[in-house]
């Protein structure tokens, strides 16, 4: 009996050794983690593109003469900055000169043979004006009475047709006129120049009908910019004109830029099967931008749907798959349900479940990191 209680007390204190072992000399290490407190701030709904947008310009003009001709002058260099009306480039005009005085002598002979052809008109008109009082008192005879009738008829289209003429001389003026014109190109807005492809003395030569001349100076404007970028086709009906954006380039790197949707594409772009787009173009609302934003550099824009201050946020990547999330308690992980709201890549509102100030794991990277295991805060994150 003795041997027995013997026994079990040696395995009494075997059993005590063995837990005060596991809770002091082998008791497992605390995981570190890093947590983020949750607290209030602002909240949104946001729609970002599928692919980089473009940064593009409204006004640009890809410009030629219209007319071939000799470059006797090319008045600015790529990329000087000109403004409209300003002269670029000149043609030789000296046979489009020469064709406006030549219309202008034809008009005025024009002139000319409308006036005579007008005075005799009036008089055949007088004429038989006479001729009918004449006739009238039997002092005239029928057949002279319709030779002046018929005289005045003939005067009468004599001057309409020299009117024609006249009216023809002024169309041909001002078709030389406009010619003559197209050998100076000036700018139709203020703008650089971003390429000039042609030299003087070279010979800007004549296109196939209905097709135009190659440009030989491209201009653009850099201040009337806006964003074209691909929407997915999903969020299609969240999607409107007037809606706020937020603008980045990744030639601005840590800057911001504010936008507004100024237009929805009316179709779906279908080049790739698999990933179905709009086109949404977004102009930009403020006026402080760089210099040099440069139409052809990437941008993403992210559409602001809905937003909300003042509310419960967490980082959205410290989110669960079924709305919950890890939070330190008593230096253990606890496994918290919580009730989401508004959400974007950076933040999610929480409605319920935690309150402000409750230390919400983020370093989710680890199999240690899982509700009960022992922990301790290593790091805290503003994000």
């Amino acid at each position: 009996m003795k041997r027995w209680v013997r026994r079990l007390a040696v395995l009494g204190a075997v059993v005590v050794v063995v837990v005060v072992l596991r809770l002091t000399l082998f008791r497992p290490e605390p995981v570190p983690v890093t947590v983020y407190r949750v607290e209030r701030g602002r909240v949104e709904d946001t729609v970002v593109n599928s692919r980089a947008g473009t940064v593009e310009s409204r006004q640009r003009s890809g410009m030629s003469p219209g007319i071939s001709g000799l470059v006797t002058a090319i008045e600015v260099k790529k990329g000087a900055r000109v403004e409209r009306g300003q002269v670029l480039l000149r043609l030789d005009d000296s046979e489009h000169r020469a064709q406006v005085v030549l219309a202008q002598a034809s008009l005025d002979a024009a002139e000319a043979a409308r006036r005579e052809a007008c005075l005799s008109a009036d008089q055949a008109a007088r004429e038989l004006a006479r001729a009918k009082g004449l006739a009238e008192r039997d002092l005239l005879s029928q057949q002279k009475l319709e030779e002046a009738q018929t005289a005045a008829e003939v005067g009468e289209a004599s001057c309409q047709a020299a009117r024609q003429r006249v009216g023809q001389g002024r169309a041909a003026l001002d078709a030389a006129r406009a010619t003559l014109a197209k050998t100076v190109m000036i700018a139709p807005f203020d703008g650089v120049v971003l390429d000039v492809t042609t030299e003087v003395g070279e010979w800007i030569s004549p296109s196939p009908p209905g097709v135009m001349i190659p440009a030989v100076i491209d201009l653009i404007d850099p201040d009337d910019l806006y964003v074209s970028a691909p929407i997915d086709e999903a969020d299609l009906a969240r999607i409107r004109v007037g809606l706020p954006v937020r603008i980045t380039m990744d030639a601005y790197r840590n800057r911001e830029f504010t936008g507004e949707i100024s237009y929805v594409s009316s179709f779906v772009q279908t080049e790739r099967e698999q990933n179905r787009t709009l086109t949404v173009e977004v102009l930009f609302t403020q006026d402080d931008l760089p210099e040099n934003v440069l139409p052809g550099i990437s941008a993403d824009i992210e559409v602001i749907l809905d937003s909300r201050s003042d509310v419960l946020r967490i980082p959205t990547y410290s989110l669960l798959e079924g709305s919950r999330l890890l939070v330190v308690r008593g230096g253990e992980l606890v496994d918290v349900p919580v009730e989401t709201g508004l959400r974007n890549w950076s933040f999610t509102e929480i409605r319920s479940g935690v309150e402000a100030g409750d230390p919400v794991v983020v370093s989710l990277d680890r199999a240690e990191v899982r509700a009960g295991a022992k922990v301790e805060v290593a790091e805290e994150t503003g994000r």
